[in-house]
């Protein structure tokens, strides 16, 4: 059985805990992540990869107890080049999966922001709802967010993503169709 700190890198059953911070962190860390989901439900993909760190990673694992992404199976496992590579895709001209393309409304609530560092980075959970519309259909998936974001100035956008964990509340699941964006 993983250790405390380990499940709580998993997003697993681990203490639900919540740091002290001054309400003017607080709404900078929310405005950060609403601000994430207006700019991926209206597709602006260059800005959505400009809150990432050069480093960062989008991860989504298979398992609510996976502990690492790395080598072993996820969801998505994705640095800022395979990232590009599935915009790419998804907008070419030839795509058919995204004809016509989808639209995306995301809710984010109940941002707890979990640790800070002595360097103003921080850990944050979050829930999410997102829905997905596509050739007359909608999709609905929930989860758990946890953000790694690393201080990058002041104000709204005073973060970057370091990682981005999606904890999709049915990841075991069948989906009639694969996910083709980021939650």
């Amino acid at each position: 059985m993983p250790d405390a700190d380990a499940r709580a890198a998993a997003g697993a059953a681990a203490p639900l805990t919540a740091a002290q911070v001054d309400a003017g962190t607080q709404r900078a860390v929310e405005a950060f992540l609403y601000r994430q989901a207006e700019i991926l439900d209206d597709g602006r993909w260059d800005d959505w990869l400009a809150l990432f760190t050069p480093d960062g990673r989008y991860w989504m694992p298979a398992r609510a107890d996976q502990a690492q992404g790395d080598g072993v199976p996820n969801i998505f496992w994705e640095d800022l080049d395979l990232m590009r590579v599935r915009i790419r895709r998804n907008t070419h001209p030839h795509a058919w999966s995204q004809s016509p393309p989808n639209r995306l409304s995301h809710v984010v609530s109940n941002v707890v922001i979990e640790s800070v560092a002595a360097n103003g980075d921080l850990t944050v959970r979050s829930k999410f709802h997102c829905s997905e519309y596509l050739r007359y259909e909608v999709r609905h998936f929930a989860g758990k967010y946890r953000h790694e974001l690393v201080k990058d100035g002041d104000g709204e956008g005073a973060y970057r993503i370091r990682l981005q964990r999606v904890d999709l509340l049915n990841a075991e699941g069948p989906f009639d169709y694969v996910i083709q964006w980021w939650l």
